[in-house]
């Protein structure tokens, strides 16, 4: 056996005749180029970030953090610069009930009013962010404590009023009362929220039997709303005409005031001109005032004369005599 060319090694039990060991393929030499370009993809896609209009984000760069509030396609340091979206939009959280499900949380919502009564309350607070970095790392629940100041507030304001007004008709006061104290307290400790609202979803008695007595007394004020809404609506109808009435009354006694006074005023003037004609005719204007006061009394009366010596009766019409009156004062 040649071993030359039958390329045989002593030792080794496998040979190869005329043929030589193979080499490795070239595409494994460019292998540790996958790793570096898996990087550059990431550190790109890492260099960009997208922000919707209603959305905050807060670019943290080593430790420091900086606000962004313009939508669109952000550039940021890759690997080094950290982005934390917050929603610009309201937001809310229930207070006594869980949104889809009618169970009553009466720790929450079970609270004692002013009169001493019991009442279930159920409130929706809207809050939005106003300052994301605050937000973000002045708190560690920034959420959590808007709850805690509303359920302060809120049994707070509740035991100032009587169950009637927290029932019925206080509802809107009570509302802007905790809305005020919950925001000035935001306010002083700086957060970066704002309350935006809170409503009574529902507000009613423990228990069944109260809710009756309240459904009712509801019903017996709308029914009083009504009567007295019913009463003014007739008294502007009937107030014009009775204006009228009072108006045309006022201007006839008006006139029987002037009638009146036009009167006086003659008869006071017509007494002057008889005290000044009796004054230089005291006889004539007696005898005028007897026979016109005659005239109107006995307006048929005949005066006779009777002649005690002769017997001889004359009887004389009166109105010669109380024309000769008239004429001796137009004298």
């Amino acid at each position: 056996m040649d071993y030359q060319n039958d390329n045989y090694y002593p030792g080794s039990e496998t040979y190869t005749a005329g043929k030589k060991k193979p080499g490795k393929p070239r595409f494994l030499k460019f292998l540790w180029l996958i790793p570096i370009a898996l990087l550059v993809l990431i550190l790109v896609m890492d260099s960009f970030y997208t922000l919707k209009e209603d959305q905050y984000a807060v670019l943290t760069t080593f430790g420091k953090p900086t606000m962004v509030s313009a939508s669109g396609l952000q550039p940021k340091l890759p690997l080094v610069q950290k982005v934390t979206k917050v929603s610009k939009s309201i937001q809310g959280f229930p207070l006594g009930y869980r949104q889809g499900s009618s169970e009553n949380h009466d720790d929450e919502s079970l609270m004692i009013t002013y009169d001493y009564n019991f009442v279930n309350i159920d409130f929706y607070v809207e809050y939005r962010v106003t300052d994301p970095i605050k937000y973000l790392y002045s708190s560690s629940d920034p959420v959590g404590i808007l709850k805690m100041l509303c359920q302060s507030y809120i049994r707070d304001t509740i035991g100032l009023y009587n169950v009637d007004d927290v029932i019925t008709t206080g509802k809107s006061e009570i509302q802007a009362a905790i809305k005020q104290k919950v925001m000035d307290r935001l306010d002083s400790e700086d957060i970066g929220l704002q309350l935006t609202n809170i409503t009574i979803q529902d507000a009613e008695p423990p228990t069944s039997e109260v809710q009756q007595a309240f459904t009712a007394v509801e019903t017996a004020k709308q029914s009083a709303d009504t009567a007295v809404n019913n009463a003014k609506k007739y008294a502007n109808e009937v107030k014009p005409a009775a204006e009228a009435d009072a108006d045309q009354v006022v201007k006839q006694a008006e006139a029987y005031k002037q009638s009146k006074i036009n009167e006086a005023t003659g008869q006071a003037a017509r007494f002057a001109e008889l005290f000044e004609e009796y004054q230089n005719y005291p006889l004539i204007t007696k005898q005028r005032l007897f026979y016109e006061a005659m005239e109107k009394i006995l307006p048929d009366m005949k005066l006779y004369i009777l002649n005690e010596s002769t017997g001889v009766e004359t009887m004389l019409p009166l109105e010669p005599y109380a024309t000769f009156g008239k004429e001796a004062d137009a004298e």
